[in-house]
């Protein structure tokens, strides 16, 4: 047994082997303490994930310049091996290289961080992960339809970002604009409808509208578009069945609900103010040159109705 392990002492491959395991040991302990020990220092929640992430990656580095460094010495008479492998493994995990590309054009490029609300094809959410591979989601909408979390964890392989347009609800565009239609009688006083739909746009987006303004500014800036209308706009549109008043205004991309929601009570609230002066409308139909009706009735239903009159 003792000659037996000094054979393999002597193997200068199992002492490379055996010192490539230690070290990578060594490294895996350091940067699991690292991980807890760091982001204990600072406050915020993004910069603690980009610590942790930060080191990870700082990690992998580590161990593949390890590894190169304890075997330099056999690497040598492994190149044509290496590279015939290196060919094969390029084809098979083709999809794997595209997105771990992927993954650096993610870091590299601002598609988006963690928080953000994207759509990457047919999936919205809010990053929760990124990853060397894929990127995390908590999906929104799907059934809910109300930009609120449906509690699905999906997972994004990054090579879509090669793939399928990108729509970022955040970055540097931290607003969308949202529209309510409100149906008015015909006979009310649109006038006073239109006064009170602005007034209640103003007072629910109004603080949120100044806050548009100064971030528009700096986006003209940086990019090449038109300056546009901020301030909320309340148009009108005839209709079949009623007047519709559209409101056009800026909101959160995360409490695009809600602000609807107090737009809408609010009106309600104005509109009972009025006395009948406006009136919310509703679908009506009117039957215009109706056909003539015939009926039949039978000698039973005769019979009926003379026992009824007598």
């Amino acid at each position: 047994m003792e000659n037996l392990i000094k054979q393999w002492l002597a193997n200068p491959w199992v002492i490379k082997f055996l010192v490539a395991f230690l070290g990578l040991v060594v490294i895996r302990l350091l940067v699991g303490f690292l991980r807890r020990s760091l982001p204990r220092y600072t406050v915020d929640s993004q910069a603690r994930y980009r610590v942790r992430k930060l080191i990870t990656y700082v990690g992998y580095v580590v161990v593949l310049l390890f590894l190169a460094l304890v075997f330099q010495d056999r690497l040598g008479g492994l190149t044509v091996v290496l590279g015939l492998a290196t060919a094969g493994v390029a084809f098979a995990l083709q999809e794997v290289i595209v997105s771990l590309a992927g993954g650096i054009a993610i870091a590299t490029g601002n598609f988006y961080h963690t928080g953000d609300r994207v759509k990457i094809g047919d999936t919205t959410g809010d990053v929760i992960d990124i990853g060397i591979l894929g990127t995390i989601l908590m999906e929104v909408d799907d059934w809910v339809k109300a930009d609120l979390p449906t509690g699905r964890l999906v997972r994004v392989a990054n090579s879509q970002v090669f793939k399928e347009p990108i729509f970022n609800y955040s970055v540097d565009f931290p607003f969308l604009w949202d529209r309510i239609v409100f149906p008015v009688k015909y006979g009310t006083d649109h006038r006073l409808a239109r006064d009170i739909f602005t007034r209640v746009l103003v007072e629910v987006v109004g603080e949120y509208t100044e806050y548009a303004k100064q971030v528009w500014t700096q986006i003209v800036k940086k990019y090449y578009i038109e300056e546009t209308m901020i301030d909320p706009l309340v148009t009108l549109r005839f209709t079949d069945n009623w007047i519709e008043l559209s409101g056009r205004f800026i909101t959160d991309y995360r409490t695009r609900l809600r602000t609807a929601d107090k737009i809408f009570t609010r009106l309600l609230e104005e509109i009972d103010k009025t006395q009948g002066q406006v009136g919310i409308a509703s679908s009506t139909f009117e039957l215009v040159h109706p056909p003539p009706l015939e009926v039949q009735l039978t000698g039973a239903d005769l019979l009926e109705q003379s026992g009824q009159k007598s």
